[in-house]
């Protein structure tokens, strides 16, 4: 039976505080050499750029944010070779996508977002159907969740086509504790 053993990195609670270490952990499996993308979100731009600063030289990195990234922090990123997509929509906050976007709540916060952007960025056009990728979100500020997965755009990833389905491959991190929004 083949397998493989990989560490994840769990946190007692979310939030930002978690950030530098998400960053250590995605560099760690970077290693690996099997995923050339990472795909951040950030808000602000602030996030993605730190990601950017640290690991351009082993990922593309792509920072996806619903808000628009300030003038500098794009500049900053584009010019560490990295992709900014924002002021895009959220596609698991449509209508019909509550059920799976709950779904992906289970798990917390940061990893529904780093699933959503993983289908903002192949939606978008700056990912590939089907690659291997690392997404990154967080718990309102910051990342503390890094998955890997087989990217699909948010119209297949449930679709009848079973391979251009989204998969969820590895968690790389996540908080142990969730944040429920009321």
């Amino acid at each position: 039976m083949a397998f493989s053993d990989r560490v994840c990195r769990y946190f007692e609670r979310p939030g930002s505080a978690n950030t530098e270490a998400v960053i250590e952990a995605v560099s760690r499996r970077l290693e690996e050499g099997d995923v050339r993308s990472v795909v951040v979100a950030s808000t602000s731009g602030r996030t993605g750029l730190k990601f950017a600063e640290k690991l351009h030289e082993k990922a593309r990195i792509i920072v996806v944010s619903y808000e628009k990234i300030p003038p500098k922090i794009r500049e900053d990123i584009t010019s560490l070779g990295g992709v900014v997509v924002d002021n895009v929509g959220l596609p698991l906050h449509r209508r019909g996508m509550d059920k799976i976007r709950n779904t992906f709540y289970v798990l917390g916060q940061g990893f529904k977002v780093a699933v959503e952007v993983i289908l903002i960025a192949v939606d978008e056009g700056v990912l590939k159907m089907g690659q291997v990728v690392i997404g990154v979100g967080g718990t309102a500020h910051g990342a503390d969740t890094a998955i890997v997965a087989k990217a699909s755009s948010s119209r297949e990833m449930l679709g009848s086509e079973i391979r251009r389905r989204l998969e969820v491959r590895e968690i790389i991190a996540m908080p142990v504790r969730k944040k429920w929004w009321e």
